[in-house]
């Protein structure tokens, strides 16, 4: 039984979801001076998104480095 998902679908999810966070941080530390403070921490938001994005990294370069 085979994977649903190839290797380019996992990259693109993981590349869209640490667009999202990355958005979300920086409306939430545009926007905390009309709202005052957020329950979520946006520090960890951001931290999250940037291991997102080496994740997404690493998918890239194992679809380079593996032929097809």
């Amino acid at each position: 039984m085979q994977f649903p998902l190839s290797i380019s679908d996992i990259g693109l999810w993981i590349a869209v979801m640490a667009i999202i966070l990355l958005l979300t941080s920086e409306l939430m530390s545009a926007y905390s001076g009309y709202f005052g403070d957020f329950a979520i921490d946006k520090t960890r938001i951001r931290l999250v998104a940037l291991i997102l994005g080496a994740a997404f990294t690493v998918t890239v370069m194992l679809q380079v480095i593996t032929p097809l």
